[in-house]
């Protein structure tokens, strides 16, 4: 039997940051937590990131992942919430990767593709699959289930994520 590699997954938001922690041992992926981190709009925005910044340590420190996998940024049309969700996107980033943790990113369409069967997915498409795919989760918001999407896509991709992020060293 292989050995189990847990994944964390984490879907960056200023609002809600979701993350999910999956267990891929071979081709079974097994469902071990999930949830999200939340900000709350009337701090100011150093505030909001030290709370990702303390939740998302919390989780990795609490969960010990191998490997983590953080959704790549869209560029909307909004500049400056853009600039925002980049912000949120890098302490999600940094927090695995001061642990040690190798960090792969994926686009939003590769992960509805992985998921769903189709790059332009809806969110009910994303959240029915998860069910499919790992039948004991029950993410209480779609930032959660969307974290769980990015793992799940991270465990059928790793292979080549892995290698390119050793190559990268």
């Amino acid at each position: 039997m292989n050995s189990a590699i847990r994944i964390l997954g984490i879907d960056p938001g200023l609002r809600r940051t979701g993350w999910g922690v999956v267990e891929s041992r071979g081709n079974r992926l097994i469902f071990i937590a999930c949830g999200s981190v939340e900000t709350s709009e009337r701090d100011n925005l150093a505030s909001r990131l030290v709370v990702i910044h303390d939740g998302l340590a919390r989780i990795v420190t609490e969960f010990k992942p191998h490997e983590a996998a953080v959704e790549a940024t869209f560029v909307n049309k909004d500049a400056t919430a853009t600039l925002k969700l980049g912000q949120a996107r890098g302490i999600a980033m940094l927090i695995p990767a001061r642990a040690g943790v190798p960090v792969a990113e994926y686009a939003p369409n590769l992960v509805k593709k992985t998921i769903v069967g189709a790059g332009h997915g809806d969110k009910a498409q994303v959240r029915m699959m998860i069910g499919v795919l790992l039948p004991k989760a029950d993410p209480r918001s779609e930032d959660a289930t969307d974290a769980l999407a990015i793992a799940v896509t991270h465990a059928h991709h790793r292979a080549s994520a892995v290698a390119r992020i050793a190559a990268q060293r």
